[in-house]
């Protein structure tokens, strides 16, 4: 086990520098395409927010909307900066991780509630994957920040 783990040692440390980059991307990139995605704000999204007993559900469109496009682009702009502006990138980095996991969180109760793992339905399951991916890494930069 010791020739297999020094082995992928030495083919993993020169992409070592990069596991945090392609989490930032993956998280970056998806949760702002799921923003631009809702835009433009359709009148059947406002509606189905309303009939799901969300107040303001206008406003609320766009707070959402925009508010992934924001997160997704701060993850990103946060790693991009570190180097020259390491306390803003950090703060940055980790509010966005916040707002990814206070959106998930809510998106999960409001949305997607009926695609959890415990449904039983084997084609929402896979979909409630990447709403657990998205919550996890958003958690992980919030605490994480760029440490």
């Amino acid at each position: 086990m010791e020739k297999i783990n020094n082995v992928l040692d030495r083919v993993a440390a020169p992409l070592s520098g990069t596991a945090d980059w392609l989490l930032r991307l993956g998280l970056g990139i998806s949760f702002f395409l799921h923003g631009y995605g809702k835009l433009p704000i359709s009148e059947g999204f406002i509606g189905w927010l309303a009939s799901k007993g969300v107040p303001a559900a206008g406003t609320m469109a766009y707070m959402v909307a925009w508010g992934e496009i924001l997160a997704g682009i701060g993850i990103i702009v946060g790693g991009l900066i570190a180097s020259r502006a390491k306390e803003a990138a950090h703060l940055i980095t980790r509010l966005s991780g916040g707002a990814v996991l206070f959106i998930m969180v809510w998106a999960m109760i409001i949305a997607h509630l009926d695609w959890s793992i415990f449904t039983g339905e084997r084609g929402k399951v896979l979909f409630a994957s990447e709403q657990l991916f998205l919550i996890l890494v958003g958690t992980y930069f919030a605490i994480k920040g760029n440490n």
